[in-house]
């Protein structure tokens, strides 16, 4: 296996440094990359202190997980963490012999530098070693220029992007514009965890983390038809913004609006197998109709599978067809967003009602006024739940 080795604090990884690790499989002819974060990198110490400029031990478990987000699926990629595990100042050549002892490349590893360290790299520890080892490929981060180098290397011509781990730390901590900058998985553990400074936009009592967004988005991206997905996310949008309207969890709503349709495209006997196995009732009409389970089923993948929990969460999901006699808020604001949001041809006045000021009971008895007057005419049976519901909706 030919190997190329890209060392780095990947505090946090971005795309330039995934562009890269691409520039150099395709210009190389590599087979794989792989990525070294360092526990203290000699290029970052306090000249005063001789201390790392850069936080190292306590945070490796978050630049290893945002590394792993953003090369999941990517077998061309991977991260070993042997400097880590070693401790202390990170040297270069103690890594190339650990690597090379490991994973036995074909020939020569490539070892990726930046043209900034090229000056100073006939002072590093047993430079001379590092050159017998490996091929040392220059990469461009600083310079256009052809480069005065007094050994022997490879000069690859990627593209220069000025980005750099130290800007989007900057802008994060500022507030400024970072979450393009950085893979989505990245993004996702840094909004979880709140690195590097950022604020938390939701004191809800409700957490629904970003990452397991991201997994059940995937998952609707990947299982739904294309115009079905446009709508579970439109859904999970609209009940986003409708929940920082009523003081709910922003987050819970766009993870129950973004499942809600999960099992959607399942088959009526999967359906009905899956309520059934969850212990879940099954009415007359859901029998005779199981499509109306695809909620149901829904709630029950979101628990079994993705490991959510959030009873507020599966329940709005649950319950968005027919809706339920006792729903709570999310679940109205979910079912008001399944039948409003902006992909659908509504009436103008009630997607105002949506974004103005009218509590959310009046909004959601509006909407099943709608509804159950669309099934009428239609001449399609309604449920006992919708029933109850509109009743109760009407006698407040």
């Amino acid at each position: 296996m030919k190997l190329g080795i890209l060392g780095g604090s990947f505090n946090p990884v971005h795309i330039g440094h995934l562009f890269l690790g691409d520039t150099i499989l395709s210009e190389l002819k590599l087979d794989r990359v792989v990525f070294i974060p360092a526990y203290r990198s000699p290029f970052k110490l306090d000249a005063k202190s001789g201390r790392g400029t850069e936080s190292s031990a306590y945070e490796a478990d978050d630049r290893i997980a945002m590394l792993a987000a953003a090369i999941c699926g990517d077998s061309r990629f991977t991260i070993d963490d042997c400097e880590i595990k070693r401790e202390g100042i990170s040297y270069t050549v103690d890594t190339l012999e650990d690597i090379i002892s490991r994973y036995k490349p074909e020939g020569k590893p490539a070892l990726i530098i930046g043209d900034d360290l090229v000056a100073d790299f006939p002072k590093w520890r047993d430079s001379d070693r590092i050159l017998q080892m490996a091929d040392v490929v220059i990469a461009r981060r600083i310079s256009s220029s052809a480069l005065d180098c007094s050994f022997p290397h490879k000069l690859i011509n990627n593209e220069t992007m000025t980005i750099s781990s130290q800007m989007i730390r900057q802008r994060i901590s500022e507030g400024s514009a970072w979450r393009s900058l950085v893979p989505p998985g990245t993004r996702a553990i840094i909004e979880d965890r709140k690195l590097y400074g950022l604020s938390s936009e939701n004191n809800s009592s409700l957490s629904c983390s970003q990452s397991d967004i991201q997994r059940i988005e995937t998952e609707a991206l990947l299982t739904l038809t294309t115009e079905r997905f446009l709508h579970s996310r439109c859904t999970a949008i609209h009940a986003s913004d409708m929940c920082r309207n009523f003081g709910l969890d922003p987050a819970a709503g766009y993870l129950a609006g973004i499942a809600h349709d999960l099992a959607k495209q399942f088959e009526n006997k999967h359906l009905i197998k899956i309520v059934k196995n969850a212990g879940l009732g099954i009415s007359q009409l859901e029998k005779d109709k199981p499509n109306l389970l695809h909620g149901k089923a829904a709630a029950v993948l979101l628990r079994d599978r993705f490991c959510i929990h959030n009873k507020d969460v599966l329940e709005a999901v649950a319950s968005h067809t027919s809706g339920t006699e006792n729903m709570g808020p999310l679940a109205k604001v979910v079912y008001i967003a399944d039948k409003t949001e902006c992909l659908r041809n509504i009436d103008p006045v009630l997607r105002k009602m949506c974004a103005g000021n009218t509590d959310l009971d009046s909004l959601l008895f509006t909407v099943l006024e709608r509804t159950i007057t669309k099934l009428q005419a239609r001449k399609l049976d309604l449920s006992e739940d919708t029933v109850l519901l509109f009743n109760k909706m009407k006698e407040r």
